[in-house]
């Protein structure tokens, strides 16, 4: 049976690293879905339109391609905050579903990372992981990477988007931001980043000898 590993948890938290790490581990494919919703969010912007206005953000999300994805901007701090608004938009995430679905059903498996991969993409995936980190430490994170990134902006701004997100991920009537009940929560407040994929490889060895 192919080893889907779906990785959840809020903004900053640390999964990105994380899932790039556990795939590279295991010679498996990996999506950054929130990627989608960054590019989805990007196009519509790009097109003219308002984040609002949730029939074009249908249409970007029905056509969406894979090149999209590679575009730089969408690093950017402002697409996270713009790929928030996108996603709460039920018709983009029902577009976007059957794009994820398709790549976690390669032969080989995969690694997805994202808010609702193990309650809605795949829910039947082997590894479920739930990354979380205190609200303070992924403001100091973000802060560092865009700081080295040459992005101008405070610590005290980035906290307010991370819990302005969290609340807009958790809040949303479809597919919300939860750990879905079979998922192993890892707390990376207190680890760092090789500490955090010991422990993650760890849950995932277990779980995939069963």
């Amino acid at each position: 049976m192919p080893m889907v590993i779906a990785i959840d948890g809020p903004a900053a938290s640390g999964k990105g690293t994380l899932a790039r790490r556990l795939a590279a581990h295991y010679g498996l494919p990996h999506l950054d879905t929130g990627l989608l919703y960054r590019a989805v969010a990007l196009t519509v912007l790009d097109a003219g339109y308002d984040l609002d206005d949730s029939a074009a953000a249908t249409r970007a999300a029905s056509s969406l391609i894979a090149d999209r994805l590679a575009d730089p901007r969408l690093r950017d701090r402002a697409m996270g905050e713009a790929a928030s608004r996108i996603s709460s938009v039920p018709a983009v995430r029902a577009a976007l579903l059957a794009w994820q679905q398709r790549f976690a059903g390669t032969a080989t498996g995969a690694v997805l990372d994202g808010r609702d991969i193990g309650t809605v993409v795949c829910p039947d995936a082997r590894v479920k992981l739930f990354i979380t980190a205190a609200p303070e430490e992924r403001a100091r994170r973000r802060h560092l990477e865009l700081m080295r990134r040459g992005e101008n902006t405070t610590l005290a701004a980035i906290l307010d988007d991370i819990l302005a997100r969290d609340a807009r991920d958790s809040g949303r009537s479809t597919a919300p931001l939860r750990a879905a009940e079979d998922a192993v929560v890892l707390d990376t407040t207190e680890l760092d980043a090789d500490e955090a994929f010991e422990a993650a490889r760890a849950v995932v060895d277990r779980l995939r000898s069963h």
